[in-house]
Order: structure tokens, then C-alpha cells, then sequence
């Protein structure tokens, strides 16, 4: 068996050619965390032979992932936004697609010179420290129902190297009763409970997935919480379901909230949905 790094690869390819959207790529980052290399190293080094253990090593990661594992969790590394994200099965692996709840985020709170934001959901806390480490005056505090999400969280602000994000254990808006933000972001569950998708993602968290019987229970309570929770002209970013668009917008209206778009991603789909509180309202009231 061809125990160099090109021959490797190629056997990882083939399989996991059924099993993955992007093959190579896997197969790529599986073989440069088992040599501790970057994966450029190893196009520049594809005859160096690979010792009996990290090949066995490797072999062990691919038939994983054959399995359906995230490559995330097999490497418990994540890139996000700018970030390296620590990741475990307690947390969902971030998506590159949340990166524009960031960014849509971002462009309303740089004018502000020390926003009060919150994340909810905050899961491996990418959203709050991507917001975090680009508004170095912001006031952060970021939700999560599971401790063992909040430990990958704290972890990964503490790796980061940011300080002014504060992880609360608790049911969205519960453990901020009485406290207003500038801006509410959130990336909830919002599968249904029979949707297709799910048994592709039985490694990941089924809480951090699955919303209930519609897939709009964890949207509907949060965009229904978020006037009692904005500053006036403060804004709500959620994200949803590519099919979701309309009914948070709906939700939105019938929440007394203004300013309602939905933004889509890079493949046209409808990802995230914004709304503001009306100066002079009291939505939801």
C-alpha cells in the first residue's frame, strides 16, 4: 500500500467520494491534522511517506468520516468569520453562512461606540466573539441553554483573547430579564422535528438543531421576546431556514417590529432576517 502523502490522499478521496460533498478537501484537512501540517505542506511534500502510525491514524479519521462524523469534530477545529474556532460534539459546527449574520450585524453597530448586544444560542460562541473581537468597546453577553456549550464558548473567547463577552446559562431571554440591547442576534434551531436533513446530521446536537414540530417555535419566541429586549431603534437579526424567510418576516410584523428584510447568501438563499424597534413603540405589547 503507497504510505506517501499523495497516495494517501488519493485513497481517502476515493473513500469518501459517496460520503462527502468535498472529498479532497476532507480528506486535505484530515491528513495535515494527523502530520500537524499546513495543508500547502502537503501538495509541496506529496512523496514524503507517511510512518505506520499517522497513516493508521489517518485511516481511522476517513473511515469517521465515511461514517458521516464533521470533519470539525474529528480535527476539533472550526474557521469562522476570522477566527479558529475550538469545536466538540456539544456544540453545532458554525456555518459559513452565519458569517452574514456577522456581517449584517456589524454594519449596524459600527457607529456605535460601545453597543450592548446580545447573542442567544450562543452554542461555540462564534457569532458573540467574531462581534466581540471586531468592536473592541462592545458589551457582549451570549445565551446558551447547555453548560457544555458554554465551556466551549468561554474556551474559545479565552483563546481569542477576548474579554468583554459575558456566557450565561439560560433559556433565551430568561437570564436577562429587565436588560435592553442595542442589538439581538441569533442563530436558533429551526428544523422540524421530521425534516429530511436530520439523519445527515446525527453527530451534531439535536437541541441545537430540531425546534419543534414546525421548525418556527425557537424564531416565533425570539422575535415575539425582542421588544421587550431592544433599545429603541435597536435592532433583531435571526437566522433561519433557507424556506423560512416569510413567516419570520410575518413574525417580525406581528411582533410591532419595523425595517423587516430578509438578506440571502452567496447561492441566492433567503438566510437572515432583520427588523428594529420603531422609535416611540413598545412592540409586542
Amino acid at each position: 500500500m503507497d504510505a506517501s502523502i499523495d497516495g494517501l490522499l488519493l485513497q481517502a478521496r476515493t473513500r469518501l467520494a459517496d460520503a462527502s460533498e468535498s472529498p479532497a478537501l476532507d480528506a486535505e484537512l484530515l491528513l495535515a491534522h494527523v502530520l500537524g501540517l499546513p495543508r500547502a505542506a502537503l501538495r509541496a511534500g506529496g512523496e514524503r511517506e507517511v510512518g505506520p502510525g499517522d497513516a493508521g491514524r489517518f485511516a481511522t479519521l476517513v473511515d469517521r468520516r465515511a461514517a458521516g462524523e464533521p470533519v470539525a469534530y474529528l480535527t476539533g477545529r472550526r474557521g469562522f468569520w476570522t477566527l479558529d474556532l475550538a469545536v466538540n460534539p456539544a456544540v453545532l459546527v458554525p456555518r459559513p453562512e452565519t458569517e452574514l449574520l456577522v456581517e449584517a450585524a456589524l454594519e449596524r453597530l459600527r457607529p456605535l461606540r460601545a453597543p450592548d448586544v446580545l447573542d442567544l444560542g450562543t452554542g461555540s460562541g462564534a457569532v458573540a466573539i467574531a462581534l466581540a473581537h471586531e468592536l473592541q468597546g462592545a458589551r457582549v453577553v451570549a445565551v446558551d441553554t447547555s453548560p457544555a456549550a458554554l465551556e466551549v464558548a468561554a474556551a474559545n473567547a479565552a483563546e481569542a483573547g477576548v474579554a468583554h463577552v459575558t456566557f450565561v446559562q439560560g433559556h433565551w431571554y430568561q437570564p436577562v430579564a429587565g436588560r435592553r440591547f442595542d442589538c439581538i442576534v441569533a442563530n436558533p434551531p429551526y428544523l422540524a422535528a421530521a425534516d429530511p436533513h436530520l439523519p445527515g446530521l446525527a453527530h451534531e446536537p439535536r437541541g441545537a438543531l430540531v425546534a419543534g414540530p414546525t421548525g418556527l417555535e425557537a424564531l416565533e419566541e425570539i422575535v415575539g421576546g425582542a421588544g421587550e429586549h431592544l433599545r429603541e431603534g435597536g435592532w433583531l437579526l435571526v437566522g433561519h431556514g433557507a424556506g423560512q424567510g416569510a413567516a419570520v418576516r410575518r413574525s417580525c410584523t406581528a411582533a410591532g417590529l419595523g425595517s423587516v428584510e430578509t438578506l440571502t447568501d452567496l447561492a441566492g438563499l433567503e438566510r437572515v432576517t432583520l427588523a428594529r424597534r420603531p422609535a416611540g413603540t413598545r412592540p409586542g405589547r
